[in-house]
């Protein structure tokens, strides 16, 4: 199988994605349509691909996370917020912090998916799977939830980085927007090479994970995608 969107687009298509849902709030419609807009800008804290070993010190002090808002306090300015809004807020928004600036950044990650999904579905499911497109799997749950398939399909996939034993799912995979610097290795018991590679042309790849393999390190390769059902 060949993936003719070409090699390296994720970062154009993402950034036009950004530019082009980042003012969408703009035409939401008031609370009173189910669908709250809000005045401030919401931010959205980065996620980790999901299996992915963090680089980050687990001995390093962690701050706890403010307070968050009661539930029977998870009302907007104006109207009312629907059922499944409001279940997409529970326990998502801080004291002090506007509920409708929240619900908006779920909204924006729905309309960045729709677009994405509209130009290259790799590329909207590398998004989820790199973290690039952050707490996607929430906003699909509850407020957009034709996108599911993109949520289950970026669990079984693999962003760049090392996964180990548990983390590793055998099947067939190919990656998404390889840079020219793009390698991989899989090994085995006792670290014997397995599979190994590289995409020095940029273009997209498949690698068969086997049964045997006990890690999977990926770089300058973006994400990989499963083939098939690996559900």
């Amino acid at each position: 199988m060949r993936y003719p969107f070409p090699a390296g687009a994720a970062v154009v298509v993402l950034t036009a994605a950004l530019a082009a849902c980042g003012s969408s709030s703009d035409g939401h419609k008031a609370a009173s349509d189910g669908r709250p807009s809000a005045t401030r800008t919401p931010v959205t804290a980065p996620s980790a691909g999901p299996g992915a070993v963090s680089p980050s010190d687990p001995s390093a002090p962690r701050t706890s996370e403010p307070p968050k808002l009661p539930t029977d306090e998870l009302t907007p300015a104006t109207g009312s917020f629907s059922k499944k809004q409001k279940e997409y807020l529970v326990d998502r928004v801080p004291r002090g912090m506007d509920p409708a600036a929240v619900l908006q950044t779920g909204q924006e990650t729905c309309d960045k998916l729709t677009y994405l999904v509209k130009v290259d579905r790799d590329t909207a499911v590398g998004a989820i799977v790199t973290g690039e497109i952050a707490d996607a799997k929430p906003a699909v749950e509850h407020l957009c939830t034709q996108h599911e398939e993109l949520v289950r399909e970026a669990s079984q996939g693999y962003a760049d980085g090392t996964y180990k034993d548990e983390q590793i799912r055998p099947g067939r995979y190919h990656d998404v927007t390889p840079t020219k610097n793009c390698t991989w290795q899989i090994t085995g018991a006792n670290g014997k090479n397995l599979v190994s590679g590289s995409s020095a042309s940029g273009k997209r790849a498949e690698i068969t994970v086997p049964e045997a393999a006990r890690a999977f390190t990926s770089t300058g390769c973006y994400a990989w995608l499963p083939e098939g059902d690996h559900g």
